[in-house]
């Protein structure tokens, strides 16, 4: 037992078979837990004494301290390979994780398992998912010291230790546009395909996506080719109207947060203004999107045509900006399959969310042939891998079973 009274590393499930190859699948929505020694040597020598750091709570709990704050490791956020009536809210130690929620090689290997040939990781707690707390830091040096330790951390490490495996995805500098355009240029350089930004930036005491404040950042992106992840939660908003909801309403309402989050992008102009920008909505499902699709454009003809306010000068429907500057992420909607050509089926990609409690790991094959394994070979590759590939710029492998010499 751990000092927290609760199973540690023994309640670990046996390693997983590794599960057959239907297709290569490319994850575009995983996590990592940023492992204890990930600032150390990549701060400056003035800063390293206030960098985040794991520390040992008087209850025999970890959690990252940084400027005052804790930042557990909550632990539905690290449950793959734990049985499931062990997963809990408690914070989790690093020994009652699976080693691939922060050890590359370890993931590398559970990704092998699963038949996933690559993956996008979005950062946990103590980072916050797009960036968010070291942005908010009280001393804007050591933040922003903060953010370039952890993209630097996460290029060498975590996407360079395998190459191929790992889609670089960078945090940025949401308190400076000017800073946060610079960063995503120069980061593009060095090899990152992507930038996790928040999918309601006001929601976050930062200015609107309405705003046309972040239109450098936006232009950087378009430039680069750097593909804007808004990742469900982002923004720490969620539509929860009552306020004593059971746990389980959160998740629920995941996909609410996208849809808002896509109509709100496609009224603030953004991708009109920026029609090579590429834009997509990280745990969100897609069952919502037909809906939308109907929706703006049924109030471009009827709402005052969308002249009221000016929001939609132009040409083109609303859903076919959807259609053109937005990805949609799945982990399992089967209902909505039969739709995926009203959605467009090259711009659907799939996700498996290690190391979450909404995990498909190690099963993301299994799932993947259940939902769409009915589909035409073409199209169940090009939702498994391919479409993420073509936006991305990323490799699939040369054959669709790389683990065999």
């Amino acid at each position: 037992m751990t000092a927290t009274g609760r199973p540690g590393r023994g309640s670990l499930l046996p390693d997983p078979e590794a599960r057959a190859i239907v297709v290569p699948i490319i994850s575009v929505d995983d996590h990592l837990i940023e492992p204890p020694d990930l600032f150390e040597g990549r701060m400056p020598a003035e800063l390293a004494a206030e960098a985040p750091r794991v520390t040992e709570l008087e209850s025999g709990r970890e959690a990252w301290a940084f400027e005052g704050n804790l930042y557990p490791n909550v632990g539905l956020n690290a449950v793959v390979g734990r049985p499931k009536e062990d997963w809990s809210m408690d914070p989790a130690r690093f020994e009652e994780m699976r080693p691939g929620c922060f050890d590359i090689d370890a993931r590398v290997g559970d990704m092998d398992a699963a038949g996933i040939w690559a993956s996008l990781c979005f950062p946990s707690l103590v980072a916050g998912f797009c960036g968010s707390v070291f942005s908010r830091a009280a001393d804007p040096e050591l933040g922003l010291a903060c953010v370039r330790a952890w993209n630097d951390w996460h290029l060498d490490v975590w996407a360079g230790t395998h190459p191929g495996r790992i889609i670089p995805l960078q945090l940025t500098w949401l308190s400076d546009v000017t800073v946060a355009a610079a960063e995503v240029r120069h980061n593009a350089e060095r090899g990152f395909r992507a930038v996790s930004f928040p999918e309601f930036p006001a929601q976050l005491g930062l200015p609107s996506i309405f705003s046309g404040r972040w239109d450098p950042f936006f232009a950087a992106c378009e430039e680069t080719e750097t593909v804007v992840c808004l990742h469900t939660g982002a923004s720490s908003w969620a539509p929860l109207p009552s306020p004593d909801p059971p746990f389980e309403l959160l998740p629920t309402l995941f996909p609410v947060n996208a849809l808002v989050a896509a109509a709100e992008w496609l009224w603030s102009g953004v991708p009109l203004r920026f029609p090579g920008l590429a834009v997509a909505l990280s745990e969100g499902g897609m069952g919502w999107v037909p809906m939308l699709m109907d929706r703006v454009d049924y109030v471009v003809a009827h709402s005052a045509s969308g002249t009221e306010s000016g929001a939609w000068p132009s040409a083109l429907r609303p859903s076919e900006v959807l259609r053109r500057n937005f990805w949609f992420c799945s982990i399992d909607d089967p209902s909505v399959i039969p739709l995926r050509h009203v959605i467009g089926v090259d711009h659907i990609m799939v996700e498996s969310d290690y190391p979450h409690a909404d995990s498909s790991w190690p099963d993301t094959q299994a799932v993947l042939a259940a939902t769409m394994g009915h589909i035409p070979e073409a199209e169940l590759r090009a939702i498994a891998g391919g479409n993420a590939a073509r936006l991305f710029r990323w490799a699939l492998p040369e054959h669709d079973d790389w683990r065999v010499p």
